[in-house]
């Protein structure tokens, strides 16, 4: 099993800037893909952007040009610089990782969510 852990969330004006960071707590695992999700208070979770083990990136629409997904494999970190910040941007951020161990393979992944950093864009 992999737990994760997201950090970065605070509190910025509209137009800043934060830097969300995942890690995970073991090395004992291989990648088929990692996510960052988000939800607002009262609205559902959204897809906010994914990269694969190639570093291949995809961004939801209204996201695309403001927010990089990165990762570091040494370190095993995931990372979300979130630029240009609206306020409509509040609300908690999710990191999850598709992975599998041992002698498995991704065509049938695990998942694993971590606990959510809190981003709150004030105007």
């Amino acid at each position: 099993q992999v737990d994760l852990v997201a950090s970065g969330g605070g509190s910025v004006e509209a137009v800043g800037s934060l830097k969300l960071s995942c890690a995970a707590s073991t090395t004992d695992w291989s990648s088929c893909g990692k996510v960052w999700y988000r939800q607002a208070l009262g609205k559902e979770r959204e897809f906010v952007s994914t990269i694969t083990t190639a570093s291949n990136t995809v961004y939801s629409d209204d996201v695309n040009g403001r927010l990089t997904i990165s990762q570091d494999y040494y370190e095993n970190m995931l990372y979300l610089q979130m630029n240009s910040l609206k306020t409509e941007e509040t609300g908690v951020y999710y990191c999850v990782i598709l992975y599998y161990q041992g002698a498995r393979d991704c065509s049938l992944p695990s998942g694993a969510w971590g606990q959510g950093t809190l981003v709150t864009v004030s105007s």
